[in-house]
């Protein structure tokens, strides 16, 4: 057995193992990155950077297809036809590329890249199974940042024509009807993709509403996008039952059965942390429901052992661990760092997209403003021919400060650093309507709700 020692073991390749690696090594620290797939891990992989390529290409193909199908702004085309291989070869270029940048990034930072399974002896020493034996790694600081793996459903095991979101996206032919159960974030973006490719989809839902996390007015326009794309959506159902080879599904809706018949099955009915087969049960770690618990410096209750991403409670998100990363890499190195974020933005890449960033109504404790600008009274939005949704201001009452932005609308992800920012800022609304904001952008449509409570909307 080889043995390698370091001062800093980072385990997992995603985003945020990456992250605090690199930013790691170029600060002196010497690190060891263990990675059992490919640098990037799930969401450059098999998750953010594909999906989000696949619905580009879907908008494009259904942007033609309505064109062809009586012109649309003027513009007639002949019927598209969709090759679904060479669209996937072209998002799987894309991840390559991307991959290759991380590949880079490491070798330039100085990390040490060992692909193999990894599995704790201790807090200080990690067993590697590589293609070239077993490595015995000891590090001064280890960071667990294995990432999440999909959830199964009872009777609906992962594996031929029932997928998870990984293998929707490696399909090499495009499903004739697809049924996808679960209308969270994954579920819709994919779901939504798939029906503009041309897939006859239908969407079941165990709750009584799509990504019930959210309030009923910032998902009622992704709600009636759905039903322009012919999107069935069965909401208040369970599935009952699947016959694999007969390609049927059988659901409970409002206490009524029904079979739909389909030809895959993709399942997004939530994530769990990915701990198993490394060796946890060797170490001292406090959970929480299969969650490594962490402090505001990312401990753990074991000296020397971090954890980042989505092996800790909190959001899912790839920036949210990337930002952990950031942390541990920043004290391993002596340097003061810790958690003290106000906000962690969230997008939904659905049609229109959803954008999120701070506290929603309901939530705070005391009394808020709330404004409300819709994107139909917004120069950019109608040039663009798209002006379903808005964008929503919730502030204190008592000083105006900012404590939740939400948005939904075309392009809306792009505005959402700027919310975030407002957030983390500490702004007022009266510090939003004081900021010219170019003309014409949907952008204006955050100065105009902050105009709305400051003293009056110049377009409401």
């Amino acid at each position: 057995m080889t043995d390698l020692e370091c001062r800093l073991l980072v385990i997992g390749g995603g985003p945020g193992g990456y992250v605090c690696a690199s930013r790691a090594a170029r600060m002196g620290v010497d690190t060891i990155l263990v990675e059992a797939g490919r640098l990037g891990g799930t969401c450059l992989n098999i998750g953010c950077i594909p999906s989000k390529a696949l619905i580009h290409v879907a908008a494009l193909f259904d942007t033609a297809r309505r064109q062809a199908a009586g012109g649309m702004q003027g513009i007639s085309v002949a019927e598209p036809v969709l090759d679904f291989a060479a669209a996937q070869e072209d998002c799987a270029e894309k991840v390559a590329t991307l991959r290759a940048g991380v590949g880079g990034l490491m070798e330039r930072s100085g990390v040490k890249v060992v692909q193999g399974h990894a599995w704790f002896r201790d807090g200080k020493s990690v067993e590697v199974e590589s293609e070239t034996g077993t490595l015995l790694v000891r590090a001064e600081n280890v960071v667990i940042a294995t990432g999440a793996r999909p959830v199964e459903l009872p009777g609906l095991p992962f594996g031929g024509k029932v997928l998870d979101s990984a293998g929707a996206l490696a399909l090499t032919e495009l499903p004739e009807r697809l049924a996808v159960v679960g209308a969270g974030y994954i579920g819709l973006e994919l779901g939504t993709a798939f029906a503009r490719l041309g897939s006859a989809v239908t969407i079941i839902e165990a709750a009584a509403r799509i990504l019930p996390q959210y309030d009923d007015s910032l998902t009622r326009p992704v709600r009636r996008r759905l039903g322009d794309f012919g999107i069935a959506l069965e909401l208040n159902s369970n599935v009952t039952d699947w016959q694999a080879r007969e390609g049927r599904l059988t659901f409970q809706s409002d206490g009524a059965e029904q079979v739909l018949e389909t030809d895959a099955v993709l399942v997004t009915v939530g994530r769990l942390p990915n701990l198993d087969g490394l060796g946890v049960g060797e170490l001292a770690l406090r959970m929480t429901d299969g969650f490594i618990e962490i402090d505001e410096h990312c401990r753990t209750s074991m000296r020397g052992v971090y954890a980042i991403g989505d092996v800790t409670p909190g959001e899912m998100l790839a920036h949210r661990a990337m930002a952990q990363g950031e942390i541990v890499a920043d004290i391993v190195a002596g340097h003061a760092n810790g958690w003290d974020r106000t906000c962690v933005p969230a997008v939904c890449f659905t049609d229109p997209e959803i954008a999120v960033v701070g506290l929603l109504p309901g939530e705070p404790s005391e009394e808020t403003v709330v404004s409300q600008f819709a994107f139909r009274a917004n120069g950019r939005a109608v040039t663009l021919g798209d002006t379903e949704g808005f964008v929503r201001i919730l502030a204190r009452k008592r000083d105006h400060v900012i404590l939740g932005i939400q948005a939904v609308g075309p392009g809306v992800s792009e505005l959402v650093s700027g919310f975030a920012l407002a957030i983390e800022a500490g702004l007022r609304v009266e510090d939003i309507a004081a900021t010219i904001h170019a003309h014409p952008t949907l952008s204006e449509a955050l100065l105009e709700a902050a105009l709305m409570q400051a003293s009056m909307a110049n377009h409401g």
